[in-house]
């Protein structure tokens, strides 16, 4: 019965949202507001039509949460379209790096100095906390493959990175907690999770994303195929193969799966004399493209582009429509539940850490970071306010809560993630779109 409550709901908030678009679209609130007070409304302390024991239930919730995350960074890196050489790459691995460290370290040291816990779950709720969400922050990421602003690259970037990159220390955490004798932990942990899985799992994911795009390429164009084969097939073949293979040589799967999307990207854009010509941008593929022939099968200036850029146009805007998809979808579930079960898990010092997370730990980290000539002062405004918390964190919490923490430790960490990331979800998205708005209209506006 309560399988078929959740089916009901989860089609009912759909449903609603999808009938309520055209209106949600003149509001400033993103649908993750939305779904987060439906969720309040239809749990507990509400209508009381929906429950969830997150004891009982962690261990699919972990499984949800993850596939969420998978397909979040494989969009992500699908849209990075420009190369790796750019400067603006900087800013993603600012802001996923040095910014994300700092973020761990000034959350553990509030936890243990101001909350008094101990070291060990202020560091695991610290490493939680550290990653910004690729689900949550869609309207910040960037907009389309002729979007270089640097902003939305950077945020896009350090989403797609900081989600595998925080494991480490999410292990190193959990080592803390449960009490690891002496040090002799750190040289393995050092060895095995930082040094080798994170290169690892950006390796592994990036030549598989970039041999199979070339591969797919050339036996569409040989077998003159590009608008009829199964994209969302080669989507879903591609996220899965990257994190099984980098789980088995025991790198990070996080990290595979954006490198996958990235280096699938970086395939297509070889396919252009000039990488600054978006392929699907001159080549739109058109509803039914699968069943008609390639002439009617796409939009564009056929005459001008190579039999290779029309396949990886198609391509491209087959998986990015898929992928996003599977994502809106799995954050209108997913930010329910946390809607759900948020009352009864509510810790009032979420306030005091969001608060001095959000508005000083990631804007003052964002200023001292030397950024020189890449971004100006309303840029590092933006970049240390749009730290938002989402399905990485509760990914990251139910990881930690199937490794045996005790009872106290578990409640803690459960109570405080789930009021941070709720926390984040409602003051990010209130402010994310007027914030967005300004910020565009002043970089149109022309400078005397």
């Amino acid at each position: 019965m309560s399988f078929i409550v959740w089916v009901a709901m989860l089609g009912a908030v759909l449903l609603l949202l999808a009938l309520t678009s055209s209106y949600l679209r003149w509001i400033p609130v993103t649908t993750s507001v939305m779904c987060l007070g439906l969720g309040i409304a239809l749990g507990p302390a509400g209508l009381g039509l929906l429950q969830l024991d997150l004891g009982q239930s962690s261990r699919w919730m972990e499984h949800l949460t993850e596939v969420a995350v998978l397909f979040s960074l494989f969009v992500s890196g699908l849209k990075l379209r420009l190369p790796l050489s750019s400067r603006s790459w900087r800013v993603a691995f600012c802001l996923a790096g040095p910014l994300m460290l700092l973020c761990i370290a000034g959350v553990s040291l509030l936890l243990h100095f101001g909350l008094h816990l101990g070291w060990g779950v202020s560091v695991l709720i610290g490493a939680i906390l550290a990653p910004t969400d690729p689900v949550l922050a869609t309207l910040v990421q960037v907009n389309d493959a002729q979007d270089y602003d640097r902003v939305r690259f950077g945020l896009s970037g350090e989403a797609g990175l900081n989600d595998g990159v925080a494991f480490p220390f999410v292990i190193l955490g959990l080592l803390l907690v449960q009490g690891e004798a002496g040090g002799q932990w750190l040289g393995p942990w050092l060895l095995q999770d930082v040094l080798w899985a994170v290169p690892a799992g950006l390796l592994c994911g990036y030549w598989m994303g970039r041999g199979l795009g070339h591969l797919t390429l050339y036996l569409r164009i040989q077998n003159d195929d590009s608008t009829v084969s199964p994209n969302d097939y080669l989507t879903l073949a591609l996220i899965a193969l990257a994190y099984v293979v980098a789980e088995l040589i025991q790198g990070y799967g996080f990290l595979a799966v954006f490198a996958a999307g990235l280096g699938l990207r970086q395939a297509e854009v070889h396919t252009s004399p000039d990488p600054h010509e978006p392929a699907e941008h001159l080549v739109q593929p058109v509803v039914g493209h699968q069943h008609v022939a390639p002439e009617h099968a796409v939009k564009g200036d056929l005459d001008t582009l190579e039999d290779s850029q029309v396949a990886a146009g198609i391509m491209l805007g087959d998986m990015l429509a898929f992928g996003g998809l599977v994502e809106r979808a799995m954050e209108v579930f997913l930010v329910t539940l946390l809607g759900v079960v948020l009352i009864e898990h509510w810790d009032w010092r979420a306030l005091i850490v969001a608060g001095v997370l959000f508005m000083l730990i990631r804007p003052l980290g964002t200023l001292l970071i030397p950024w020189g000539s890449l971004l100006d002062l309303p840029q590092r405004g933006l970049l240390g306010w749009f730290g938002i918390r989402g399905i990485g964190s509760l990914y990251y919490l139910f990881y930690a809560l199937n490794h045996d923490l005790l009872p106290a430790v578990a409640l803690t960490c459960t109570n405080l993630t789930l009021s941070v990331v709720a926390l984040s979800v409602l003051v990010h998205g209130l402010s994310v779109q007027p914030l967005l708005a300004r910020y565009e209209t002043d970089r149109a506006r022309p400078t005397r």
